[in-house]
């Protein structure tokens, strides 16, 4: 297989090593590394989304990790408009794209493409989040698989920011974002791709969380978690849903009383990450190459 023609995707659950991988990969062919993980493109948060090291970003040249602000949300679209640049730079470099990530929703728009649905004003999205606010979660949601009936398989209850992405996108322009979405075009054919999904069991991402949950706490989680609490960040904003971010909030309020505990509700989070993450790769990769551990010497050996 030619390697060096293709663009290369590597998706897994959290902790599958998915980064060594791709980085032990780019060495070996002549590769640049994009980032296709939603919590490690935040500078704020290098530890608890564990983003590569500074030595392996200084060996292999990574992009889009560490540049956008926690104040700030990060869309799907935005993502994918930066990660086509990337891509197109580094071919005209003459070198192979490797975007590597955890985010099913990147990889899926980068391989079926993106629908291209008309912006929102920015009062109008504000009028909704308003909306959510004074009723609740629960009766918003309601609300919103009554004008858009389509959303109710798609989006949980508990998604807030699908929710009012859906129910502006409905009241807006009087059509599902589901809808929109049939009228997507790709970017790539199928065949420019070489996709590797991690397979691994659930008992041993537990005990790779495990170890990770430990190195993260020793390398110093719980002050940056304490930086990005201090900035008070609106309820709404993306990167309320670092894992970790909740659980260390609780703990320097001494509502978890010792580290051990806290690493275990890290870990217990985490593990309720990876099986969503499971879920939707059975729905969205059936087709991805499987790749697990006992197979990485022979796929370097291609």
């Amino acid at each position: 297989m030619d390697l060096k023609s293709k663009i290369i995707l590597i998706s897994g659950p959290t902790a599958s090593g998915k980064s060594k991988f791709a980085l032990k990969l780019a060495k070996k062919i002549n590769g640049e590394i994009i980032n296709a993980d939603s919590m490690q493109i935040y500078k704020e948060c290098k530890i608890l989304s564990a983003r590569p090291s500074k030595k392996d970003q200084t060996e292999i040249k990574h992009h889009l990790y560490g540049f956008q602000s926690v104040k700030k949300n990060f869309s799907t679209g935005q993502w994918i408009n930066l990660c086509l640049k990337k891509i197109q730079e580094i071919k005209k470099k003459n070198k192979v794209p490797i975007v590597v990530g955890g985010t099913g929703l990147y990889f899926k728009s980068l391989v079926c493409g993106i629908a291209k649905i008309p912006s929102i004003p920015l009062s109008f999205r504000n009028n909704i989040i308003k909306t959510q606010k004074k009723i609740g979660q629960k009766n918003f949601y309601n609300k919103l698989i009554k004008i858009d009936p389509l959303v109710k398989k798609k989006i949980s209850l508990n998604d807030i920011n699908r929710s009012i992405r859906a129910y502006e996108v409905k009241k807006k322009t009087k059509i599902s974002i589901y809808e929109w979405q049939k009228k997507t075009k790709k970017f790539f054919k199928d065949e420019d791709f070489l996709k590797i999904y991690f397979d691994y069991s659930k008992k041993d991402l537990e005990k790779k969380i495990n170890k990770r949950v430990d190195k993260m706490l020793k390398l110093g989680a719980i002050k940056e978690a304490r930086k990005i609490l201090n900035l008070k960040l609106n309820k709404l904003k993306s990167a309320n849903y670092i894992i970790g971010i909740k659980e260390i909030d609780e703990y320097i309020n001494n509502k978890i009383p010792n580290k051990t505990i806290l690493k275990d509700r890290i870990i217990f989070r985490t593990m309720r990450y990876v099986k969503r993450q499971l879920t939707w790769s059975r729905g969205n990769m059936q087709e991805w190459k499987k790749l697990k551990s006992s197979d990485f010497e022979r796929f370097f050996n291609l």
